[in-house]
């Protein structure tokens, strides 16, 4: 386990997402008969000859069929497709929400430059919820109107997609969350939410699996600290799986004790009297550092690690970057900013260096690219089948595996749900001095993340877990 010497007093700001088909000319006319063949001369009276048959007239090629006509409705006219994304961009995840945005605008001003989808313009449109569930509800309201959108690339937020899933289905409108909640492959409940990766209770059980057993000294004693809802609560409820399953004790059990705006003492002074030596925390950025810099500046020492959304880059340019070096472990869904060599990393980072070369280099970028590669996947499917209606779509999406070209690992939808569902996650180690706040993605760089275990990572316990709905379910 690696550790600090040095006690923190941190307090900290951060910055932180046909075919004009033309058959070919017609070579059917019919041959002339063939002359008849003059007599051989010969002493003997010649045989007359049976005069050839006429060549059959050879066979018209079959013209190319013409693509069907593609039908649509909400969304969708002769030129354009418009595809939506509610997004926090001035919220509390705005630093990471924002460069994801970014990473998808410069997807599909890719796919606009190579043609389109069907020979149509995507029209990106993006509205802010700031974090918002009322905001979100109006800005839904917006884009499942008539003149709304055929799909939703992105819904910010766990309680602010749940808060719209039943509306989705009553639209026949999908949705892409950003959010990782294990409800949403409950057919029952996230029917038209099309989730990416895995969700945050399979997320928690592999990695305190993997911390508890590779990084940690000794026996593990689990410390739980997250925010109230679907977001904090279904990753603290996959930590406490991962530790009744491995015998793990929860010394301080602060699920849904992190509100937002609120004295953390009382927090903090349970963490650190508990005397955890791993800390497994589902709440955002700035939440993280508060939690962080107040137990440090009491000696507490600790394996730190939790859900994906809590953890931003950028704290690696304040004065917590000393504690997150030592002691800070990174879960994801997918790889982070230049961490593989896969095909989808090299296009993905190629395009952003011709789209927005001055801007930082992120972790978040792999997420906007790879929610525009699945909404992009989904909507080609359904052009294909000559069918972009808003239903259309969604039959599409539930016959469609995702290939994230290496990514993240390849998502389903259709099926037997424990047979598609995404279990895989990634940890990444926290290397402060590979970090450059100044890097620009025309310059290449690193976030400081290092790959662990050479990829994607499955406890067996989340292997084993057989998927019957959410792991958490608000009362």
């Amino acid at each position: 386990m690696k550790h600090v010497s040095k006690l923190l007093a941190l307090l900290l700001a951060f910055t932180v997402v046909a075919a004009a088909c033309s058959s070919d000319e017609d070579s059917s006319s019919s041959s002339a008969p063939a002359e008849t063949e003059a007599p051989a001369e010969t002493e003997a009276p010649a045989e007359e000859e049976a005069p050839a048959e006429e060549e059959a007239p050879a066979e018209e090629e079959p013209a190319e069929e013409e693509p069907a006509e593609i039908i649509y409705d909400y969304g969708v006219d002769e030129d354009t497709i418009r595809v939506g994304a509610i997004a926090d961009l001035s919220g509390p995840f705005a630093p990471l929400v924002v460069q994801i945005i970014a990473a998808q605008t410069a997807y599909w001003d890719r796919v606009n430059a190579n043609g389109g989808i069907a020979g149509k313009q995507i029209d990106f449109w993006v509205e802010d919820n700031a974090y918002d569930v009322p905001t979100h509800l109006e800005r839904y309201e917006e884009m499942s109107a008539d003149d709304g959108v055929v799909f939703l690339s992105q819904s910010t937020g766990s309680p602010h997609t749940a808060a719209i899933a039943e509306a989705l289905v009553e639209d026949g409108l999908g949705a892409i969350p950003l959010s990782w909640y294990s409800g949403w492959p409950d057919p029952e409940f996230g029917e038209n939410v099309f989730e990416s990766y895995t969700n945050y209770c399979y997320e928690s059980i592999n990695a305190v699996d993997y911390l508890a057993n590779n990084v940690v000294e000794g026996d593990a004693k689990l410390a739980v600290l997250s925010y109230p809802g679907e977001y904090g609560q279904d990753g603290a409820a996959g930590a406490k799986i991962a530790a009744e399953a491995l015998g793990i004790e929860v010394v301080y059990d602060g699920e849904a004790a992190v509100i937002p705006g609120a004295d953390q003492t009382p927090v903090i002074t349970g963490l650190v009297e508990s005397g955890a030596n791993l800390v497994w925390v589902t709440t955002a950025p700035s939440l993280l550092a508060e939690l962080m810099g107040g137990a440090a500046a009491t000696g507490f020492e600790a394996v730190w690690s939790g859900n994906s959304p809590t953890y931003n880059y950028m704290l690696l340019a304040t004065a917590l970057a000393p504690i997150l070096d030592s002691s800070f472990y990174q879960s994801t869904y997918n790889l982070t900013w230049n961490a593989g060599d896969v095909p989808g990393m090299t296009d993905m980072v190629a395009t952003l260096q011709e789209a927005i070369p001055d801007d930082p280099v992120s972790d978040a970028y792999t997420i906007g690219w790879t929610e525009a590669m699945a909404a992009h996947q989904i909507l080609e499917a359904a052009a294909a089948s000559g069918d972009l209606t808003r239903a259309g779509v969604i039959a599409a999406a539930n016959a469609t595996t995702v290939d994230y070209m290496g990514l993240a690992p390849n998502q389903g939808y259709g099926g037997e749900i424990n047979d598609y569902i995404v279990r895989e996650s990634y940890i990444f180690d926290i290397q402060a001095d590979l970090f450059d706040a100044a890097a620009t993605i025309s310059g290449g760089g690193s976030t400081g993340s290092v790959l662990m275990n050479g990829g994607p990572y499955v406890s067996d316990v989340t292997a084993a877990h057989v998927y019957e709905g959410a792991c958490f379910v608000a009362e």
